[in-house]
């Protein structure tokens, strides 16, 4: 049975974002996870998960200067100090939080960059930042994302993404595969996750083409849940969508499952 996690930082916008945490568990939702934590204090963060017997799955990495456009800087040449600083920080997160997994966003590749420039620096930081996390039991992710969402975004491809875990060659770096960009960039996502499931270490889901609730749009999800059941895949399935409406009015494609 699927294990839904509920994006608090896409969903129950309807509150500010302490009370999505409340919101969440009302709706019946143990787990979830969001972009950044940054903006507030670890412990206040931790404090709410614990009051409302939450855990949280997954956050991402510093991503450098986002509101510059920054989208990640595992893979930029120079700024591999930036990198580790950010991996230290993350960790505090992780450890206070209870985080199992964190997310290092590629970055964006410059207009007529050397591409082998930037995987070299690339599988460095990620070889860099998963042996910081073993040492706290936590898993590195990567993640590919589309280009119509993300234009220029270095990490595209699942086969790109699993090769890049393979030449990093720590065995605590997985792929985050975000069922929304595998659709828009590759589809054929039955085979896809069939082919790479060992090798994935968290799953998050939207309709495609407009990324509201998966009950609607070119993927068939309950097929894609049964698939997942089938391949006895037991991590974690962020809802990284946004609400048509009012969060919770839009539940009805999970509510069985939250309510078992």
């Amino acid at each position: 049975m699927p294990k839904f996690a509920a994006n608090l930082s896409m969903m129950f916008n309807e509150v500010p974002f302490q009370e999505r945490f409340a919101a969440a568990a009302n709706a019946g939702f143990h787990g979830v996870e969001f972009l950044f934590p940054y903006e507030l204090p670890a412990q206040e963060l931790g404090s709410l998960l614990k009051h409302h017997a939450l855990q949280n799955v997954l956050f991402n990495l510093p991503p450098g200067n986002w509101e510059a456009g920054e989208r990640g800087i595992a893979s930029l040449p120079g700024r591999e100090r930036d990198f580790r600083e950010s991996v230290a920080v993350a960790i505090e997160y992780a450890l206070a939080l209870g985080t199992p997994c964190l997310h290092a966003m590629a970055g964006l590749l410059p207009t007529g960059a050397d591409r082998q420039r930037h995987r070299s620096v690339y599988i460095e930081n990620l070889r860099y930042a998963a042996q910081e996390l073993a040492k706290q039991g936590r898993t590195l992710l990567i993640e590919p994302i589309n280009t119509r969402d993300m234009p220029g975004f270095f990490l595209n491809t699942q086969a790109e993404a699993h090769a890049i875990c393979v030449a990093a060659g720590e065995p605590n770096i997985k792929v985050q595969m975000d069922l929304y960009h595998a659709q828009i960039v590759e589809g054929d996502l039955a085979v896809k996750l069939r082919k790479y499931i060992q090798g994935i270490g968290h799953i998050q889901i939207a309709s495609v083409p407009e990324r509201h609730e998966p009950d609607d749009g070119e993927v068939n999800y309950p097929y894609l849940f049964r698939l997942l059941d089938e391949l006895q895949y037991n991590g974690w399935i962020g809802c990284e969508y946004r609400p048509r409406g009012r969060t919770e009015d839009g539940l009805g494609w999970c509510r069985d499952v939250l309510c078992s």
